[in-house]
């Protein structure tokens, strides 16, 4: 069996890294999920065998993603789990990592249609009236805004000034000795 076909032809000038760490790029730890990932599905094709989690592996995959969402500076060494742990995980940070819309106006259409839906379908009065007044506090259907007008004038200063002193003048006060300044006298 004629072999020479595998082996690359592999230049002199070409360096080669002393570890096979040394030719990995820079990965963020998304990246590197993300390529673990794969490759471990990748395996699991080629071999045909089926990834299964345990429960310690779904508990680690769990205390992963805690770890990572109270303090997302940690960068952990995937190296250290199991390939289901890190299949698991993977799904986990897929699932609750993508935008689910592109544009907030998306959102916003849903939660309207949505809505519409529950008012038109509700099966009683009172779940019909909690969609409508829901509804009605949608930003731009505002049929519950409450909406006060505040009203500015422009004066010269000296106006100003002169309606203060009319208001200061108008003012009544009388000065109040303390009880116990009588008895230090």
């Amino acid at each position: 069996m004629n072999t020479d076909f595998l082996t690359p032809d592999v230049e002199e000038s070409v360096p080669l890294p002393a570890k096979a760490a040394e030719a990995m790029p820079n990965l963020s730890p998304q990246e590197e999920l993300e390529m673990r990932a794969n490759t471990i599905k990748l395996l699991s094709d080629l071999t045909g065998q089926p990834i299964i989690p345990t429960e310690e592996d779904a508990d680690s995959a769990k205390a992963l993603a805690r770890e990572i969402i109270e303090n997302p500076k940690v960068r952990p060494d995937f190296a250290n789990y199991p390939n289901e742990t890190i299949a698991l995980y993977a799904g986990l940070a897929a699932r609750y990592n993508h935008m689910i819309v592109e544009e907030l106006s998306d959102l916003k259409l849903y939660v309207v249609n949505k809505l519409f839906e529950e008012v038109e379908t509700a099966k009683d009065s009172r779940a019909r009236i909690s969609a409508l007044t829901k509804l009605g506090e949608v930003d731009g259907v505002d049929a519950f805004k409450k909406r006060s007008e505040v009203t500015m004038q422009i004066k010269p200063i000296e106006e100003v000034e002169k309606e203060l002193l009319q208001v200061l003048e108008g003012v009544e006060y009388a000065v109040i000795e303390p009880e116990n300044a009588a008895d230090n006298t």
